[in-house]
């Protein structure tokens, strides 16, 4: 067996409270899972580009409550509003989190308190199974993870400011793990924008976790922006998994700035009709980063649709994997789906993977894919330069608003523009040359 799996056996060894909530049966049917299926092959289709060699042989253990730099945190968050919810190294931090300006009929809490205190109902979500060496991190995840947030919105009621969740790798424990969960339920006509935050205190080479399930109710709204911007030497795993009811509108953002390794895998299904999802996201790949991601939308019901824009950058030793999956199931007439993924090679060593999907089962239907690698237009940048702008600041440009289109899904002008000044000080970092 491998050090990795190892390493996810005695974990699950230490657990402080595996049998809460009535988990207990799904979360050993995970472990022995997960020892019995073991890590994707090499052939796997899912996996080809995004080998996990290196990281099987490291021993991660779970993470501790250590001694953490105070001020540096202090300081870092001092640029994000509340409402906000704030973990460290996989912790609730109750000092730093404030919740109090949410309206009524919005519960947001840590789902150790749901453990605790809830009903198994509750949390119904986590006994979901998952199949396969290819969802290996989903299944650590179902069998390890002891702490998240859970987020309901009742019915009809429509959040203004947006709800942050702070994710903080504080580094002070070497080849420290985290497995956390999250849940976010907004029922009928409900309306709430999310900000995921991922942020690194210093060096860290630690394993990040995380599952997201996302139910939208009948015309809910939920805006959703995911920042990764783990320290250099994470490796950065996360799942979304999303179903949308009639009318249901999901509109999310994903910029991949961070970690050494990362691997997000977004799962939307629209099961009612009318449903809509408009997923824009940026892949930075520079000096020798790998960043995967990879779309499964599924159209399952009448009159849906879907609008995915997603930019790639490829820099330094970088190395980008994109797969953009659609799938229009039979009796889903009415869809209509677009893809576009657009990759810049900013160096020579660079890589770009691209592979838009397309699957279609249905009649009367509008969809349209498409994928292109290159580099920045030599057209563009004359026309940069020949108004008198040096040929670096012009590159810098031209890659700046190549990646910001994907921000147009956020209409919050506030949360756009912090949004698009985290981007920025990414794009400054990367030489354009």
């Amino acid at each position: 067996m491998s050090a990795l799996l190892d390493a996810f056996a005695q974990a699950f060894d230490a657990l402080a409270q595996p049998e809460a909530a009535g988990l207990g049966e799904s979360r050993r049917a995970a472990r022995d899972a997960l020892l019995r299926d073991g890590l994707p092959a090499p052939r796997s289709e899912a996996w080809k580009y995004t080998p996990l060699r290196a990281l099987e042989r490291r021993a991660f253990v779970p993470a501790a409550a250590v001694e953490i730099d105070a001020a540096a945190l202090d300081a870092r968050l001092a640029a994000i509003p509340t409402p906000r919810l704030v973990f460290v190294d996989g912790r609730v931090d109750a000092a730093r989190s404030d919740i109090s300006a949410l309206p009524a009929g919005v519960d947001a809490q840590p789902l150790s308190r749901v453990l605790r205190e809830g009903e198994p109902r509750d949390v119904n979500v986590l006994q979901r199974r998952y199949a396969g060496a290819d969802a290996l991190f989903a299944v650590a995840n179902a069998a390890l993870a002891e702490e998240g947030v859970v987020i309901r919105v009742e019915q009809g009621v429509v959040v203004d400011a947006p709800l942050y969740v702070v994710f903080v790798a504080s580094g002070a424990q070497a080849d420290a793990a985290v497995h956390l969960r999250h849940l976010v339920d907004l029922r009928n006509d409900a309306a709430l924008t999310l900000v995921e935050h991922h942020i690194a205190l210093g060096e860290d080479r630690g394993l990040r976790n995380h599952v997201l399930h996302a139910h939208l109710g009948q015309r809910a709204r939920l805006v959703h922006a995911r920042v990764q911007d783990d320290a250099e030497g994470a490796s950065a795993f996360a799942r979304t998994d999303a179903v949308l009811a009639r009318d249901a509108d999901y509109r999310r953002v994903d910029l991949e700035l961070g970690a050494a390794l990362s691997r997000h895998e977004l799962n939307v299904r629209l099961e009612g009709e009318g449903a809509r999802l408009a997923a824009n996201g940026v892949l930075l790949a520079d000096g020798k980063r790998h960043v995967d991601t990879r779309l499964g939308i599924e159209h399952i019901a009448r009159d849906t649709a879907c609008d995915l824009l997603w930019r790639g950058l490829g820099a330094g030793r970088g190395r980008a994997v994109f797969h953009g999956g659609i799938t229009i199931r039979e009796g889903a007439d009415g869809t209509n789906a677009n893809l576009s993924n657009k990759n810049l090679l900013l160096s020579a060593n660079a890589e770009i993977d691209t592979q838009p999907v397309l699957v279609i089962h249905a009649d009367e239907v509008q969809a349209a894919h498409g994928a292109t690698v290159g580099q920045i237009d030599p057209t563009a940048l004359f026309y940069l330069r020949s108004r008198g702008l040096p040929e670096l600041e012009a590159r810098a440009l031209l890659t700046a608003a190549f990646c910001r289109e994907v921000l147009a899904v956020v209409e919050d002008a506030a949360l756009r523009a912090a949004l698009t000044a985290t981007l920025d000080i990414h794009l400054s970092r990367v030489s354009p040359a």
